[in-house]
């Protein structure tokens, strides 16, 4: 187990060293000044000497490989280097974004998790009768929108036609409610259909008609089916998680939502390279790292199987 595991981290390293290549690879690559967008955006008028005296501040001119190294070292430490657009240490920028992101990410996976399973069980034991046509309905409707349509449509209804909730999200409870359910809405559908699917294959087994012949009532049948399809669940969060901290971008810049993903849009605008590459790495560790810890779960939750 523990070689297992010693592996794992080693590969886990080896691709987060490959990301961080070709991360900064294509940062060096792509069009466009950030030093001549930050003097344009400061107001200052852009000469060659101008440009060149900040391409060397910066340190654009330096040897690609250079760059690469002393970034890279930083990045060991935690240091992400200083942002081209205000001189602000970046790892602060991308923690302070990263922790808005989490509240956004788990907040819209436990609400999600609490309605889909009770609504899987019930379209699951009620199979092909009116409930469960109904709820497959709305889980194929709801599945099929787009984040940002549902976004513009609670925000259009609940912000500007009924003000209840305000426009731009401020960090508040009340701001959260909206991204929340924009985020919820199709991963409801999607845990609702995927999780009917495998409680569908469980209500089938041996054991479910065992139970059923001696009297076992439905609700401790349906206790052991929501155990038995855990790993299934597992399965599906651990997909989910590293989607929903990299898909929030867009429901975090319609709604203002101080995350990271604003932040990275931002930083987009502002060819603030260091940021980017920041958010690219964190981004590519967490999702690595769940989908490492999604395996090493199913060898707790059942030790016949092989991670």
């Amino acid at each position: 187990m523990i070689k297992k595991i010693a592996g794992k981290i080693a590969g886990l390293i080896v691709i987060l060293l490959i990301l961080s290549f070709f991360v900064f690879l294509l940062m060096y690559i792509a069009p466009g000044d950030p030093a001549e967008k930050r003097l344009t955006s400061q107001g200052v008028i852009v000469t060659k000497e101008v440009l060149r005296a900040e391409q060397e501040r910066l340190g654009l001119l330096r040897p690609f490989f250079v760059r690469y190294g002393e970034w890279l070292f930083g990045v060991v430490r935690g240091d992400f280097g200083l942002s081209f657009k205000d001189d602000r240490p970046v790892a602060p920028k991308l923690m302070a974004g990263l922790n808005k992101t989490i509240i956004l990410a788990m907040s819209s996976l436990i609400f999600s998790l609490i309605i889909s399973y009770p609504l899987a069980l019930l379209s699951a034991f009620k199979k092909d009768k009116i409930s469960d046509h109904i709820i497959r309905i709305i889980s194929f409707i709801g599945n099929s929108l787009p984040n940002f349509l549902i976004s513009v449509l609670l925000m259009y209804f609940f912000c500007i036609k009924m003000n209840l909730f305000p426009v731009i999200a401020d960090g508040s409870l009340k701001g959260l409610l909206l991204p929340v359910l924009s985020l919820s809405i199709p991963m409801i559908s999607r845990f609702t259909r995927q999780m009917r699917s495998e409680m569908i294959t469980q209500l089938s087994e041996d054991y479910v008609t065992g139970m059923r012949l001696r009297g076992v009532k439905e609700l401790f049948i349906a206790f052991n089916i929501v155990r038995n399809s855990l790993g299934h669940v597992i399965t599906i969060i651990g997909l989910q998680i590293g989607t929903l901290m990299g898909g929030s971008v867009v429901i975090e810049t319609i709604f203002r939502w101080p995350g990271i993903g604003k932040l990275v849009m931002d930083s987009i605008t502002a060819r603030d390279y260091p940021v980017i590459m920041g958010f690219v790495v964190i981004m590519g560790t967490i999702y690595v790292l769940i989908n490492q810890l999604t395996d090493l779960s199913y060898h707790l939750l059942d030790p016949r199987v092989k991670t």
